[in-house]
């Protein structure tokens, strides 16, 4: 329709054949053709920290985020998620609140919000970061998307951090996506009795490095120190 054209040449692209796409993300299996997006593609020239987690944020969790998050955008390191529920949109607060740099991959197009009430958040990033998503202008949100988006995630990182998570999660999902891309992994241990944590402390166990400040993060940066 006129209406769908008019849509489509208001949004920019970024081709894998043009200079301005990702490196990083050619190199993983199924790199996206195209990105739509929104907002600073320079970003992605940056140091790209991936942090993920629990959309039901546990208050452990949120203060793992306050004592790391601050250290990160003094080094500007640019932090990407997806603008879940939880700990991507916390994530994305405090990267915004530090006048850091936030990169957010959604699983809708790019002119959808999903959940809703992260609207007025994702405009910010689109604002003041970049938002990015592989999918066609009022695409819906479906179930098979996330998986998809969460391999974007990972593509465009240096590091995984993740927060907090149960055995099965999306963010495990972003973890071994990471691994097989040979980025690193890095996870925030937890309480052992915790259901919260199950998925962090395994990730540990089976050689992700925990993480406990922000400059253990740093340190995975090998032209940053702290």
């Amino acid at each position: 329709t006129d209406d769908r054209f008019i849509l489509f040449a208001q949004i920019n692209i970024v081709t894998i054949i043009e200079d301005a796409y990702p490196k990083q993300l050619r190199e993983i299996y199924r790199p996206p053709l195209v990105l739509f997006y929104e907002g600073r593609l320079e970003l992605l020239s940056t140091q790209i920290l991936a942090i993920v987690g629990s959309r039901n944020a546990t208050k452990y969790g949120r203060q793992a985020l306050d004592q790391i998050m601050p250290g990160l955008a003094y080094k500007n390191i640019t932090i990407c998620s997806g603008l879940a529920r939880g700990i991507d949109s916390i994530a994305h607060r405090h990267t915004l609140g530090l006048n850091g740099n936030a990169v957010a991959v959604i699983g809708t197009g790019i002119d959808k919000v999903y959940p809703r009430e992260n609207k007025s958040l994702q405009q910010l990033v689109a604002k003041k970061g970049l938002v990015l998503a592989e999918y066609l202008p009022g695409e819906s949100p479906l179930a098979w998307h996330f998986p998809q988006r969460n391999r974007i995630i990972a593509g465009l990182s240096k590091a995984v951090l993740v927060i907090e998570a149960k055995e099965r999660s999306g963010s495990l999902i972003t973890a071994n996506i990471a691994l097989q891309e040979n980025r690193s992994v890095m996870a925030v241990p937890g309480p052992i009795d915790s259901l919260n944590y199950v998925g962090c402390n395994k990730l540990i166990a089976a050689g992700a490095k925990p993480v406990l400040t922000a400059s253990d993060v740093v340190n995975e940066f090998s032209d940053l120190t702290i």
